[in-house]
């Protein structure tokens, strides 16, 4: 957005997905002067290729409390800009008692966290959904929970940032940092030096191999997750839902984003030979949903260098955008699977289809932290395809991470030496 580079900013922010913005936004209202630096365009990767939930339920607990501000944060935001956030509620359908029985466990577990969710019995859900041809047996469900439209949503909130006096920089790659007498001292990007005393990296799936360069160890791979829009259908659903082999929202445009848990895949490449001591429980607890195969992308970063000059390109001037195709099959299968539960969806059409990579951790939290190893080096990332909602809040404790202020959430656990053990 801006075009003149500074000499010197107080903090950078790698990264102009949700997270950056954010925390750019957050930094500017307390008056720091701050800017993103974004390789490609702002929202151009996984922040504009999202479902767009703000979820609460059936999250890790631990996340909850950054869910429960980002929920009003979201208000906050819709209150001075259009980012299409609406109040939906947001529903896990349960197919079986078992299912029910497995709500109960999570309520039970969030209980303490004052999470605002409850349980629906079969009457009062038949009431917030159309006609199914499935007995549900009831549904985990908060009213507080809803969507925004990913693009609209992380667009705006830069341009929030840009009126409070956030610089962002777009087509500025970030090849890595300058650092003396152990400390950062600033960031060097294809356009030059930039001097900072604190920087945030918020790079989304890239951030493994950011850290990878100056030898900080970030245990992080991608997954390839593909979403569908529909034409806009009066359906009569308006709460967003999770029906297990699908999920479905509808959009500010009247039709409605489509995918499902299944609609995800893990591409061996090599870090997930380096890391899969870290990743093999993950990948054992969520075989149900996440397809593994090996394929051209293991031999496409095969090919990336792990380790690089900043002096010359980098790999984040040879690739500017993640833009992986879409896994069709995956996706007609879950409209076919919507349409099959609810009549109304009948004559839904795709109008377009889409893909991004999610940056996961093995623990499936994001690290909302210090690196303790570099002093003046922060780290959001690794968000796990739960960085949307929680985008809002999760910027607004980095901001306080930097400038030293209490973090309004507990960040304990999402600390990156939790993975050094």
């Amino acid at each position: 957005m801006n075009h003149e580079l500074p000499k010197q900013v107080s903090v950078a922010i790698v990264g102009g997905g949700i997270i950056g913005v954010s925390c750019a936004l957050a930094l500017a209202r307390k008056g720091v002067d701050v800017a993103v630096f974004e390789k490609g365009t702002v929202a151009g990767e996984q922040s504009s290729r999202n479902w767009g939930w703000i979820r609460s339920v059936g999250r890790d607990v631990k996340e909850l409390p950054l869910s429960m501000l980002a929920n009003d944060i979201w208000k906050d935001i819709q209150s001075q800009i259009d980012v299409g956030y609406r109040p939906t509620g947001l529903a896990y359908l349960a197919a079986s008692e078992g299912e029910i029985a497995g709500h109960e466990s999570w309520l039970e577990a969030a209980r303490d966290t004052g999470a605002r969710a409850r349980l629906l019995g079969k009457a009062e859900l038949t009431r917030l959904i159309p006609v199914s041809k499935r007995p549900w047996a009831g549904a985990l469900y908060s009213e507080f929970d809803g969507v925004a439209e990913p693009l609209a949503a992380t667009r705006g909130i830069a341009a929030l940032a840009v009126a409070s006096g956030a610089r962002i920089f777009e087509g500025c790659a970030v090849r890595g940092l300058d650092v003396s007498a152990g400390r950062v001292s600033g960031i060097v990007t294809e356009r030059g030096l930039v001097k900072c005393p604190d920087v945030v990296l918020a790079g989304g799936a890239w951030s493994r191999l950011f850290c990878g360069n100056h030898s900080i160890e970030f245990p992080q791979l991608k997954v390839h997750a593909s979403v569908l829009q529909t034409a806009p259908i009066d359906a009569g659903l308006e709460v967003t839902i999770n029906g297990g082999d699908f999920t479905c929202r509808k959009r500010s445009d009247g039709g409605y984003t489509v995918s499902k848990l299944g609609a995800s895949v893990a591409d061996l490449t090599p870090d997930s030979i380096r890391l899969s001591a870290k990743f093999m429980r993950a990948w054992l607890n969520e075989r149900k949903y996440l397809k593994l195969r090996i394929g051209r992308r293991f031999f496409d970063e095969l090919t990336i260098p792990r380790r690089f000059a900043l002096d010359r390109p980098s790999p984040f001037e040879a690739c500017r955008t993640l833009d992986p195709k879409a896994n069709l099959g995956m996706l007609n299968d879950a409209l076919d699977r919507l349409k099959k539960t609810f009549p109304s969806f009948s004559g839904a059409s795709i109008t377009r289809a889409w893909a991004g990579m999610i940056d996961v951790t093995p623990d499936a939290l994001p690290v909302i932290s210090k690196v303790t190893g570099l002093p003046g080096f922060h780290l959001g990332s690794g968000f796990s395809g739960h960085g949307f909602g929680i985008g809002p809040a999760a910027g607004r404790a980095l901001a306080e991470l930097v400038t030293g202020d209490r973090p309004g959430v507990d960040l304990a656990d999402f600390a990156l030496e939790r993975f050094s053990s």
